[in-house]
């Protein structure tokens, strides 16, 4: 089942590609997965075999509206093709892919207080014009750091904490 996913991963992934439309086929195949995945009565529906093709077809016009049609087209055709159980996968496939093709540099955001969204967000920003790469950003409050901030950028530490200058000059007073 892991190698079909792959393939009709690799199929949408390349469509959505000449299409460009990567980002917007990838978030809403992905909300479609969760909504499945999430909804009990909603897999017998597309996973029985009780129901037909049309019967499925008629259905996912009904749950899914507003959809790219390549989206829309290529659930019809796992429906058609009874592989509508292999999505979970398809998509897991596909976000790897888009991974790779987009290059996303892990950033880390660390202070000791919440920051709101906005500030870590032109953190990411800047980084990412620096390094000219898409971020994924992510922020953790560690209260030991006691102010301050430290970045991970990628396999980089930038260390800008109280903690770390603290260290810094115990460090110093210690040599003399």
């Amino acid at each position: 089942m892991e190698e079909i996913a792959s393939v009709y991963a690799r199929s949408l992934f390349e469509v959505a590609m000449e299409h460009d439309k990567l980002d917007v086929v990838r978030d809403q195949l992905g909300e479609f997965a969760d909504a499945l995945d999430q909804n009990q009565e909603m897999q017998v529906f597309f996973f029985s075999p009780y129901f037909s093709t049309p019967e499925k077809e008629e259905g996912l016009d009904k749950v899914v509206t507003g959809v790219d049609p390549l989206v829309r087209n290529f659930l019809k055709l796992l429906i058609e093709k009874s592989r509508m159980p292999a999505v979970f996968r398809v998509r897991r496939s596909l976000d790897e892919l888009w991974q790779r093709e987009n290059k996303l540099l892990p950033v880390e955001v660390t202070s000791a207080i919440e920051l709101d969204k906005q500030t870590v967000k032109q953190i990411g920003d800047r980084i990412g014009e620096e390094t000219g790469q898409k971020i994924e950003l992510s922020e953790r409050v560690e209260p030991d750091i006691l102010g301050g901030l430290i970045v991970r950028v990628g396999n980089s530490i930038i260390d800008a904490s109280i903690r770390a200058r603290l260290d810094q000059l115990r460090k110093q007073v210690a040599k003399t």
